[in-house]
């Protein structure tokens, strides 16, 4: 029997076929199989950006640039559990047995060391190779053991960064306090408006008397009342 014709199927190098092609009708449809899943063996991308005014255009540009040909991607936190990460889910749910997943960083799969260990062993037992486009991982030419550490130095160094962050963020706010910014949700209502809240409660009225006749919620009108003691 003639082995079957690989006409079209180009990328393949002759070392990459396998030997038992040819013979029985089964060992041909085998083989036949075999072809099939390295041709479509796919490269995916995942994106990831802090808050909507970042913007995901260099990322995805890079991850085209990469040649991936599907591309998700997520606008939530680095601190943000999976569960928020729709797009995410959907990426690694769909990646199979020789595919690759391409990311800009690995702390797009998460801030801390023990995600980012989880989610890059949890990959490579489905077979799947995973790429980062700053250079610094690239399991299909890594040995298993340099992945482990690779991705456990990184994984701290992230974690130590988001820490730092925190923290920077903390002290800016307490500095800004001190000069008497004010932090929270603005106020929708009038001086006017509370005085006369605060008029009608003095007076035993009800919350939700008091809501009705101002044209406010009872939450708003405890929210009110609260403040004005906080002033008082």
């Amino acid at each position: 029997m003639s082995k079957p014709s690989l006409s079209g199927m180009s990328g393949i190098e002759p070392s990459q076929l396998p030997l038992e092609h040819v013979g029985t009708p089964c060992l041909n449809v085998l083989w036949f199989r075999q072809i099939s899943d390295m041709l479509t063996m796919a490269v995916w991308g995942y994106w990831r950006t802090s808050t909507t005014e970042q913007s995901s255009e260099r990322q995805e540009q890079s991850l085209k640039e990469a040649g991936c040909e599907r591309i998700y991607g997520d606008q939530v936190t680095g601190t943000s559990a999976y569960g928020e990460r729709a797009e995410l889910s959907r990426c690694l749910d769909g990646l199979r047995d020789g595919d690759t997943l391409v990311i800009h960083e690995l702390d797009r799969l998460g801030r801390s060391m023990v995600e980012m260990l989880v989610q890059v062993n949890a990959l490579i037992e489905r077979g799947v190779a995973i790429k980062t486009l700053d250079g610094r991982l690239d399991t299909a030419s890594m040995p298993e053991e340099l992945v482990k550490l690779v991705v456990g130095v990184m994984g701290y160094a992230a974690e130590m960064e988001l820490k730092s962050i925190k923290k920077r963020t903390a002290e800016g706010r307490e500095v800004a306090k001190s000069r008497g910014v004010k932090f929270g949700r603005k106020r929708s209502y009038t001086p006017q408006q509370a005085a006369a809240v605060l008029d009608m409660r003095q007076r035993g009225d009800g919350y939700g008397t008091i809501a009705s006749a101002m044209g406010m919620t009872v939450s708003m009108v405890r929210r009110i009342l609260q403040q004005q003691q906080e002033v008082v």
